[in-house]
């Protein structure tokens, strides 16, 4: 019975971590569809920028409340774990509680510190369904959320819970059966959570104690294996993405804008005919107009974004009414690469499905809103830059399709028949001065 309990157990975790890694493998290719962008300079400040905005999460700390309560939840998800590890070894092994005779009484220090770990997770979670729920602050309102993302939260943090309390319920009913001293039950001492909890037990027979703390224990294990290959299709690949993000980050200062040397080349040639390469030149592109003209940056941004809406609520143009949302442009951008990369693996490589990011999913009344304050660049978490995406498909979109409104046509007119964008001959410069 234990040799099928355990092979049981290694063909679940093997297909969990096949099906994890093969769906890895697909968002990793997604998001080398863009294009090339070295940012492999200036190490000791990448390694700088993953530690502090990563790992400490440096810019959730501007409110220290819910940094607080944010920061619970991911020490949660990471400390915890390492009682996972033990679990997962138990079940190939068939042991129970591997590491109990390693490390001695320090065991139960541990368990404790997962334990009160668990329950702050569990009321942290509840906090954060009622101020999306309940409170319903205006960030987590937005009709950007309706539909599956707002869902998507939600089943994250129901999950938690429920997983959490597998955790706590499964160390109580293990406890209790210490107490009753059930074989292979090892005397681990005394727990702070489950500690109290466990006599609730001492009236139930062991047989049935055993089969309560053995379905705790399945289920939860195969709650962290589903929610493994849950995190792909969810905005909580954050919680992985965000590190390789944090260290990719573009370094250069917010606001800084770079030449398009297409262009430049073009003014340069057309000035300096005979500077320009021999044979036909090449059809140059301007701009992004679908996610393959993206940086492999701006791809990854898109699948690290964790639609908390701080870009949102910090941008002018929305908070004045406008179309343009900062956190939708990269969920767009997320749903038009995935719906790419369902067009490759169904057709072996991609086959134009006639639609675009731009137009098709933004459009171009949300990308005139933008003012290129870096406001959404400064409030992200997780050092996302929308503003990069809506540059390149604005840059597309008047470059490519001449699509801009007449007061900018005027203004792009005048700039280049007078060098100024209004409508004084250089000569007289110094009246409008």
């Amino acid at each position: 019975m234990l040799v099928m309990q355990q092979v049981l157990f290694a063909l679940l975790a093997a297909c969990a971590v096949w099906l994890f890694s093969r769906n890895i493998m697909r968002v990793r290719r997604n998001i080398l569809l863009g294009r090339d962008e070295d940012l492999n300079d200036h190490k000791t400040q990448r390694w700088r920028n993953l530690m502090l905005l990563a790992l400490g999460q440096k810019k959730m700390f501007r409110n220290p409340l819910v940094a607080l309560l944010h920061f619970i939840i991911y020490a949660g998800f990471i400390i915890i774990n390492i009682e996972v590890l033990e679990i997962v070894l138990d079940g190939i092994l068939g042991t129970h509680r591997l590491f109990l005779p390693y490390i001695g009484t320090l065991y139960s220090f541990v368990i404790n510190c997962f334990e009160l770990l668990a329950v702050s997770v569990t009321f942290v979670c509840i906090v954060f369904l009622a101020r999306r729920n309940i409170i319903r602050l205006q960030r987590f309102a937005s009709k950007d959320l309706n539909g599956w993302p707002r869902s998507d939260a939600n089943y994250i943090l129901i999950t938690e819970i429920i997983l959490m309390t597998l955790f706590i319920m499964m160390n109580s009913t293990d406890r209790a059966l210490q107490v009753k001293g059930s074989e292979h039950y090892h005397v681990t001492g005394n727990f702070i959570i489950s500690g109290i909890i466990a006599p609730v037990f001492s009236g139930i027979s062991s047989e049935t104690l055993i089969l309560l703390e053995r379905s705790c224990w399945w289920l939860h294990i195969i709650g962290i294996f589903a929610f493994l290959n849950y995190l792909p299709y969810s905005k909580h690949l954050h919680i992985m993405l965000a590190f390789p993000n944090a260290y990719y980050a573009r370094l250069e200062v917010n606001g800084k804008m770079n030449n398009m040397k297409n262009v430049q080349d073009e003014v340069k040639f057309m000035m300096q005919p005979e500077l320009a390469p021999a044979g036909d030149a090449s059809l140059q592109k301007f701009g992004a107009k679908d996610v393959f003209d993206l940086s492999w940056k701006s791809l990854l941004d898109a699948y690290s974004c964790t639609e908390c809406g701080r870009c949102s609520m910090a941008c002018p143009a929305n908070q004045t009414g406008k179309l343009l949302s900062p956190r939708k442009i990269m969920m767009d951008t997320r749903d038009r690469l995935e719906a790419v990369g369902r067009n490759i693996r169904k057709n072996g490589s991609f086959r134009d499905d006639g639609k675009t990011l731009l137009n098709n999913h933004i459009t171009a009344e949300e990308l005139r809103a933008c003012t290129t304050c870096n406001a959404c660049v400064q409030e992200c978490p997780v050092s996302i830059s929308p503003l990069e995406i809506i540059l390149e498909l604005r840059r597309a979109l008047i470059m490519e399709d001449s699509n801009a409104p007449q007061e900018w046509n005027t203004m792009f007119n005048s700039i280049e028949n007078n060098f100024a964008p209004w409508k004084f001959s250089p000569e007289d410069r110094d009246k409008w001065i």
